[in-house]
Parts: C-alpha cells; structure tokens; sequence
C-alpha cells in the first residue's frame, strides 16, 4: 500500500470487529509504528499497556456503557460538543466539520430542531435514548478483540510547562502512526472516550489497570480485524467531510487565504 493510500483511507471505526484475536505479529508492528513518532530531544515519553484480557475488556465495556449514560441523560455531553452536530447533509455542506447524524430512528428524527434545548434533552431521557446509546456504546467495546491503553510520564507530561505540550505532541505523532499501520493491517481503532467524560469512571480505569503514579492515562482505544460487511447501529454518524483549504490555508500572512486548491480535497474522517 503506498503511504498516501493509507493516509487518505484512515477511518475511525464506529461499528463492530471481528472476533479473531490480533496476532501478536500484528500487535508488535502496531508499537513499533507508534514507538517511531517524533518527540522532543528524543524524550519517548510514551508507554502503552496492551489488553487482551477478557474480563479487563468486559470491565471496560460497562464503564463505558455507563459512563455514555450518565453523561448524556445529564446533558453535559451535548452542552460540551453541540457545536459539532450536524442533523442534515445541507448543514454538513456549509460548516464541511463535525458529525453528521445521518441514521436515526424515525421516532427521533422530527425532534432534531430540539435535541439541545431542555424540552428536547427530556424527550431523549424519556425514550431512554442515553440507556439505548450506552448499551450499544458496552458492545461495541466488549466486542473488540484489543484494547491499547497510552499513557505518557509525568516527568515530562506538564501541563503547565512546555514539556507539557512537547509530551502530548509527540504522543499525537505516535498515535497517528499507529492509527495509520491499521489501515495496511486491515484493521479498524475507536477512541474509547466516554469514560474521560465523567472522571470518577476514568478512575476506576486507571486503578484497574494499576496505573503507576509516575504515568498518566491518557486514553484507551479499541482495536480489531474489520470485517467485510458491517451493520450501522440505530444511531449513527458520518464525519467524512473536510473544511475547503481556503478555510483554513493562508498564503504569506494570516490576512490572505490560500486560492486554488478547493478543487482538490479527498474526504477524510474523524
């Protein structure tokens, strides 16, 4: 596969894997794709806990699947990101960023005016959508036949030095190599995010996966072999639209945007 193949092919996986279990060959190419990133004066201050364990990945299913519920039924996950939905493909054509909720149950679908205002946050806890998203949110995760836990040192994780920003840059570049090698290995990568949203979950992570207090756990993704066809849950996204270059290129200075190149943007996705 030739390298701009691969960049030009990545997907976020929103639906299920198979169930083969990823070859240690595959798991070993995965690390040292990600361990060959760029990082500041050659620091590496990345490390990573693989997880095949059944139980440890059902544990984390749940947390997850709980975690989507009760952020959504609070409302503070569609308060934090409303900015990036997207309810029709004319809204996606003008903004060309976030998601677009192109698959919703009919029930849902003439309330999407609403789906932020308290009315609309009732409806969706009435019909008990967050339950529904968070089921599906546990099967997901219990289904995935890997889970790659990345953590960074807090010797050089900072926040508030520069190392800090050097340390999650670098551990960025290491993640987009190994986001990248899925797509030559056949394979398919979530970010497992929900539980960060609600931290008392994120902490029954951490402490399971007896995270040392000189490393920061600073996400969980899931992993596995793609198969041919896949189902779309009831509630889904599409995130394959790109901002147009003369968005967000500018030419020589910040007051002249870059003209000529709208012509030639490949679809991405989140």
């Amino acid at each position: 596969m030739e390298f701009l193949d691969a960049v030009f092919n990545r997907r976020t996986t929103n639906g299920p894997f198979r169930p083969d279990p990823v070859s240690p060959e595959h798991q070993q190419t995965l690390i040292r794709a990600a361990a060959a990133a760029p990082s500041q004066f050659n620091s590496q201050p990345w490390r990573f806990v693989v997880i095949e364990d059944r139980d440890t990945i059902n544990t984390v299913a749940s947390i997850s699947g709980e975690s989507m519920t009760e952020v959504m039924s609070s409302g503070t996950f569609f308060n934090r990101y409303k900015k990036y939905f997207r309810f029709s493909q004319k809204e996606m054509d003008t903004l060309r960023s976030g998601m677009l909720f192109d698959k919703l149950p009919a029930l849902l679908r003439p309330f999407t005016s609403r789906a932020f205002t308290p009315s609309g946050q009732n409806l969706m806890n009435k019909l008990r959508v967050p339950q529904t998203l968070g089921e599906e949110n546990r099967k997901l995760v219990a289904g995935s036949p890997l889970l790659l836990g990345v953590m960074l040192e807090r010797g050089e994780y900072r926040p508030e030095e520069l190392s800090g920003f050097y340390s999650v840059f670098s551990m960025g570049a290491a993640m987009e190599n190994l986001w990248l090698t899925t797509v030559e290995l056949g394979m398919g990568i979530q970010f497992v995010s929900f539980p960060m949203e609600a931290p008392h979950q994120w902490q029954r992570i951490v402490d399971m996966l007896r995270v040392p207090d000189d490393l920061e756990l600073m996400a969980v993704y899931r992993l596995g072999y793609l198969p041919e066809r896949t189902h779309r849950p009831a509630i889904d996204w599409s995130s394959r639209e790109r901002k147009r270059p003369s968005q967000f290129v500018f030419r020589e200075t910040c007051d002249v945007p870059q003209e000529g190149w709208d012509n030639d943007v490949r679809p991405g996705s989140a």
